[in-house]
């Protein structure tokens, strides 16, 4: 994988401009913060994010990739607001579960989520190197 980073431009915090990469795809669905028995644990926007993250990379293990094989992240969020003021919190569970992976990321505030009782839903694509 190779970070696009322009000349010039500053460094993202949390996530790269652009990222090109060789290799298998890996696409994950919107997961949001429930466990395997879809029940939402947490109504918490960090404890959403931490189960979410989790989701993931039990998703991506099932194909061989791992977190850092990720290079794009979607996230929905209900309240952009509580996103924002939880931005250390959602790091510090984001660090702790991808790791030091800072891939292309899209953060959208939405109207909704069909889950009732969700906070957080987000997609992922990896590329397992060849």
């Amino acid at each position: 994988m190779k970070v696009l980073q322009p000349p010039g431009w500053p460094r993202p915090k949390g996530y790269s401009n652009g990222i090109a990469a060789r290799g298998t795809m890996v696409f994950v669905a919107g997961q949001v913060g429930w466990d395997l028995d879809e029940k939402f644990r947490s109504a918490d926007l960090v404890g959403q994010v931490r189960q979410t993250l989790i989701n993931i990379v039990a998703i991506l293990a099932e194909a061989g990739a791992k977190p850092e094989h990720i290079v794009r992240m979607t996230w929905y969020l209900g309240d952009k607001d509580e996103y924002n003021a939880s931005l250390k919190a959602i790091g510090d569970a984001y660090r702790e579960i991808i790791g030091r992976v800072y891939p292309v990321m899209t953060a959208i505030q939405i109207a909704g989520f069909v889950e009732h009782g969700a906070k957080v839903e987000i997609e992922a694509t990896a590329v397992i190197p060849d």
